[in-house]
């Protein structure tokens, strides 16, 4: 078990360097700490007091350099100056909404604001309805979910019926979702009012559509991507923040 367990803290760590040197600062982070974690586990059923040793000075070097990058990003948050962009490959998998969103919740996010033009067809409001699971699932302290979106004007009532169910069923859950309707939209941006801002070239649908029986069906790390570009922004003041 130990072993295994081994594998998955080099895999993970493998993946937060290759993270950090590529700019994409947050994932690196992410993957720092869940790979220091895994490794403290091996560790302390580890009885070779050699490999011990060795464990103990990775973990301090790994650890080290998550409180550099921690420190760089909070820096830059304060200042009001982080952005981090990232590409997302034709044909890649892995890119979640929680691979891509998760690392955003904490217990300071209360209210999401997502501007999407084309949360109008089926699959379009699927897509968001497992944006809405995500950011509401315990412990999420997410209260208010405002959707602003167009129009379906071939099939408005089917788009508003949707929804409205959608709206029923978060606030079983105690979140009010509001829905805005724009003829004007045309950006893809996701605010919360934690300061993260993440801008989606294709907006929540940048997932390829697979068979119903198919991996990636129900787990979109499984699933092929379109390609699109993630600009990800933190302000000390965004539009729920002002209210």
């Amino acid at each position: 078990m130990s072993e295994g367990m081994e594998t998955s803290a080099i895999s993970v760590l493998k993946s937060a360097v290759e993270l950090d040197g590529n700019g994409r600062f947050t994932e690196a982070l992410a993957c720092y700490r869940e790979g220091i974690q895994l490794l403290m586990e091996v560790m302390k059923v580890t009885k070779n007091d050699v490999k011990v040793k060795a464990m103990r000075e990775r973990i301090s070097e790994y650890m080290t350099r998550a409180e550099k990058l921690k420190d760089h990003i909070e820096e830059d948050k304060k200042a009001g100056r982080y952005h981090e962009q990232y590409h997302i490959t034709k044909d890649s998998k892995g890119h979640s909404y929680k691979t891509v969103f998760g690392k955003f919740i904490d217990e300071f996010l209360t209210e999401v604001e997502v501007e999407d033009p084309y949360i109008r067809n089926t699959h379009q409001i699927y897509n968001f309805l497992r944006f809405c699971e995500l950011i509401i699932k315990p412990p999420s302290k997410v209260k208010i979910i405002t959707l602003t979106t167009g129009s379906d004007e071939a099939n408005v009532q089917q788009q508003k019926s949707r929804l409205e169910e959608l709206k029923e069923s978060v606030a079983k859950h105690g979140v009010k979702l509001n829905v805005i309707y724009s003829s004007t939209l045309h950006d893809r941006e996701i605010r919360f009012n934690n300061g993260w801002i993440i801008k989606i070239g294709r907006g929540l649908d940048y997932f390829k559509p697979t068979g119903k029986f198919a991996l990636g069906f129900c787990d979109f790390d499984f699933r092929l991507c379109h390609e699109t570009t993630v600009d990800i922004f933190h302000s000390k003041h965004t539009k729920t923040a002002e209210r």
